[in-house]
């Protein structure tokens, strides 16, 4: 993956007192590249995500910087290093954006073969547990590394090493509206959460003529825990208000909110499932089907997703927004 910015490459020598002398006069030793409160661009595994530094920390002569992925959830912070980081300039918005292009590629040419959607062998699964691990090693910790520890990392493997990249742009896009320029999702929506699950239910029955009943039930969850976790757990502070305008009584937000909110319940889909007591061959099964819900929405993301924010209403502090 990576990126070989800040990267000390002077010397050449194998001594040791010549890389401890290299070392302290190294950037990290000194002052650190990025100060907090800075907009940067961090890989996150083979791609580049905005990101802003929130704290910094010297350790062992070497400064690490504690970064907020912009957009996603905060249980994705976590420490990185110079090397996985850039300055946020025109130069490197477009290596973000080539890394981009790449992945679409390359995504386009896997997914044209048929064993993608079957049980993957022990060497594949290897695998992509082995990509993922720059994905997970930021909130993971060292110090319990037993089995409860492995069988956590590989509950997340799926959806984030596969969660596509158009859909999360998405919400990028949705975090910038709603936090930084104070605008909303204009409610109700159409087509409504309880509506795009139906419509899956039915491109699943046609595309498979018998249609599994497990499909039926995972959509039956997934919608009952969307009403629960809407207001626990998927709203931004400036959207509380509008919440409680829209949702009274015994209207369900699956009915109200749209596919916007149903995305933001796939990013926290992988920290949940990874305390799901469940046998990690099943695990790996519903995950499949969660994805081909996400590809289905990212298929018809044109129709199912707004392209405008509302501006027009107040914000949760009162102020109107702009």
């Amino acid at each position: 993956m990576g990126s070989s910015s800040n990267t000390n490459t002077s010397g050449g020598g194998s001594d040791k007192d010549d890389k401890k002398e290299d070392k302290g006069k190294g950037k990290d030793s000194a002052e650190p590249s990025f100060k907090e409160g800075d907009r940067v661009l961090a890989y996150h595994g083979p791609l580049l995500y905005e990101a802003k530094v929130q704290r910094i920390e010297n350790l062992d002569d070497e400064w690490r910087y504690f970064v907020h992925y912009l957009g996603w959830n905060k249980n994705w912070d976590e420490w990185v290093a110079n090397d996985r980081l850039l300055s946020l300039t025109d130069e490197n918005v477009r290596k973000q954006q080539e890394l981009e292009k790449n992945q679409v590629v390359d995504k386009s040419i896997k997914s044209g073969r048929s064993t993608q959607h079957k049980q993957k062998g022990s060497n594949e699964a290897k695998a992509d547990k082995d990509d993922t691990k720059s994905l997970v090693k930021g909130k993971k910790r060292k110090s319990q590394p037993g089995t409860e520890e492995k069988e956590r990392r590989s509950s997340e493997s799926l959806l984030v090493s596969q969660f596509p990249l158009t859909l999360k742009k998405q919400l990028v896009d949705d975090w910038e509206y709603v936090t930084q320029m104070g605008k909303l999702v204009k409610l109700p929506r159409s087509p409504t959460v309880d509506e795009i699950l139906k419509k899956y239910l039915e491109h699943r029955a046609k595309k498979d003529s018998k249609i599994n009943d497990s499909y039926a039930e995972i959509l039956k969850g997934l919608r009952c825990y969307f009403d629960k976790a809407l207001p626990a757990m998927l709203l931004y502070k400036k959207e509380r208000d509008q919440y409680n305008e829209e949702v009274k009584g015994d209207v369900s937000p699956s009915t109200v909110y749209g596919a916007e909110h149903l995305l933001r319940l796939f990013v926290k889909l992988p920290e949940l499932l990874a305390f799901v007591n469940m046998e990690e061959d099943a695990l790996n099964k519903l995950q499949q089907k969660l994805l081909d819900i996400l590809k289905f929405l990212q298929k018809n993301q044109s129709t199912f997703f707004v392209t405008v924010y509302d501006g027009n209403r107040k914000g949760a502090d009162g102020s109107k927004s702009k």
